[in-house]
């Protein structure tokens, strides 16, 4: 099995991809490493299913590279696709086969010997919370369950690189929770995963690094903290406090780091990088001022603030 020298699981580099007179993806590029979730975050349109399909080894690309462990991979690449799950926005599934025939059918195509492939079946049962449903038909499944399922013969060989392509769409609560502690189990196990949703809070709760595509260009990509940094987004802190408002609010604002104060009716609002690591310094401060604080609360920015900062538009439009 080859290995990448700079021990990525997944190398994109330069993906194009045009329809007529449609560039659809224009030199998208990223990595993701070993025990890594990548959120893969755009408007409607912005070329993430196309990206997806190049990576995935479906769709020709006009230019760029994909190596997959080390592996280069294109359409016609066999081994190279050895190592990808790929679970698409659409399900695949046999709705007249049960979910363990439904695994064990795919399970042959991967080439899974006999005794492998039954203790891999109930082993990703298991993962995917469908145990107790082994032997009911697929067509008496909740959409959420015809989900996991999909998840689940996504997982049955055991790939080194799993794609979900917007998994939670249409799913119901329970299973939806469900789909994201499989996919954060994943991670901590050491799977490389490409996520794409149109659910921002997921891409909080699951992604390590997130990249923002739009209109077929990577426009940003980084951790939270550091897409939040690049757009100048800050902290926002907001303090319960009676005495001189003014006052203190003059005496936080003279914190590095703390870049502005609004004074309301029942306390002040701050805005500063970092404010976790700025907090006890702000009390002293404003308790200094005369001020008694009676709450604080620190609100850190979100990636849907990025997101429309950059592209925008909101994730969903």
């Amino acid at each position: 099995m080859a290995a990448d020298t700079n021990g990525l699981v997944l190398r994109c580099d330069g993906l194009r991809k045009t329809f007529g007179d449609l560039v659809a993806v224009a030199g998208v590029g990223f990595h993701i490493a070993r025990g890594e979730t990548y959120g893969l975050l755009g408007p409607n349109g912005a070329g993430k299913t196309t990206s997806i399909s190049m990576i995935g080894g479906l769709l020709e690309r006009d230019a760029g590279e994909v190596f997959v462990n080390g592996e280069a991979l294109t359409t016609r690449s066999i081994d190279a696709k050895r190592h990808i799950g790929l679970v698409p926005q659409d399900i695949a599934i046999y709705p007249d086969l049960s979910a363990r025939e439904n695994l064990t059918f795919f399970g042959r195509l991967y080439g899974l010997s006999k005794n492998e492939l039954k203790a891999r079946v109930d082993e990703v049962l298991e993962i995917v919370g469908l145990s107790e449903r082994a032997d009911d038909r697929g067509d008496e499944f909740s959409g959420g369950m015809k989900r996991r399922l999909n998840i689940g013969i996504g997982l049955l060989h055991k790939p080194m690189l799993l794609i979900l392509d917007e998994p939670t769409v249409g799913v119901d609560p329970q299973s939806r929770n469900a789909i994201l502690e499989s996919v954060e189990r994943l991670s901590v196990e050491g799977m490389a995963v490409l996520y794409t949703t149109h659910y921002m809070e997921e891409a909080e709760r699951l992604c390590d690094r997130v990249g923002i595509i739009d209109q077929g260009k990577i426009v940003a990509e980084g951790t939270r903290r550091e897409l939040v940094e690049l757009v100048g987004q800050r902290d926002r802190v907001r303090l319960g406090a009676i005495g001189d408002l003014r006052a203190a609010a003059e005496a936080a604002c003279a914190i590095d780091g703390v870049k502005g104060a609004d004074v309301r009716e029942d306390g002040i609002d701050l805005l500063a990088d970092h404010a976790s690591d700025r907090l006890t310094d702000i009390i002293t401060s404003v308790m200094g001022a005369g001020v008694t604080v009676t709450s604080v609360r620190v609100e850190e920015p979100n990636l849907e603030a990025v997101f429309l900062h950059l592209t925008g538009k909101a994730l969903r439009d």
